[in-house]
């Protein structure tokens, strides 16, 4: 039996401080995972929260079949979907970023390494927000949460063959936006011989 197991059994026979260890366990990776997928860290807050609160809520329905955290995303996904339905305005990911903190860069040693690796993560947020809801999901579950195509299909309750597909159309239009920044000179200007 795994620690999360055992701890979701205490909770059902009446000891919700073991369902504070699950929090306690999940609570940092699902924000990040929710700040990625909304763009906003307050959104992200509000939507952990109300997702553990579900959770428990709902603990006596979740029948192992998935790995706690899946059933848990799977929760905070579907919120989240229906708090970005509600059209709340969100903020960019770049500034929510300047809002908990830069992410970590390589450890390039000079200020300018420094500051091209910082550029480098805004675009590429940049690029995340601009994708849709569905092709930002998939990217942060398979590239940032590094779930299995498997966990994926569970979280967002899609077939196999949906999430690899649009895992695919994802990370080609995630290309697509970054390509002018990253590549020196377009791929369609190759020369041919006369």
């Amino acid at each position: 039996m795994s620690d999360d197991a055992l701890l979701i059994g205490r909770t059902l026979a009446g000891e919700p401080a073991a369902f504070g260890e699950l929090v306690v366990r999940y609570q940092d990776r699902l924000y990040n995972a929710l700040v990625r997928v909304l763009g906003s860290a307050e959104d992200a807050r509000d939507v952990a929260q109300d997702a553990f609160v579900q959770a428990f809520l709902k603990l006596d329905t979740f029948r192992g079949t998935a790995a706690f955290y899946t059933w848990l995303y799977r929760i905070a996904f579907n919120l989240a979907m229906m708090h970005a339905r509600r059209g709340r305005p969100t903020q960019s990911l770049e500034a929510a970023g300047e809002a908990y903190g830069v992410e970590p860069i390589d450890g390039q040693p000079t200020p300018e390494a420094a500051f091209v690796g910082e550029e480098q993560v805004s675009l590429v947020h940049r690029a995340l927000a601009e994708l849709s809801d569905e092709y930002r999901q998939i990217i942060v579950l398979r590239e940032l949460e590094s779930c299995s195509y498997e966990q994926i299909a569970e979280i967002l309750e899609l077939p196999i063959g949906t999430v690899r597909s649009r895992l695919f159309r994802a990370r080609l239009s995630l290309r697509e936006r970054l390509a002018p920044t990253f590549n020196e000179a377009p791929s369609s200007t190759v020369k041919t011989a006369s």
